[in-house]
């Protein structure tokens, strides 16, 4: 299993299922997270969290504990 927190800095990858439950879950979705969509790692922060990612067209910071539960392909 390859999650988001593991991409490379430029890559671009396809969430497959997201991890999680309840209330946590429900926050990545609600991101614009979803399955089949395309996620690009735009940016790392200098002590490597946040990353800042594209999906849909907009600009999104996501904590690499939150990145942990998105699997991608």
């Amino acid at each position: 299993m390859k999650t988001l927190k593991e991409i490379k800095l430029g890559d671009t990858a396809t969430v497959k299922k997201l991890h999680g439950d309840g209330a946590v879950k429900r926050r990545i979705m609600d991101m614009g997270i979803t399955k089949g969509t395309d996620v690009y790692l735009r940016k790392v922060a200098p002590l490597g969290d946040p990353i800042e990612v594209t999906v849909r067209g907009y600009e999104l910071s996501v904590r690499k504990a939150d990145a942990e539960m998105i699997e991608i392909e």
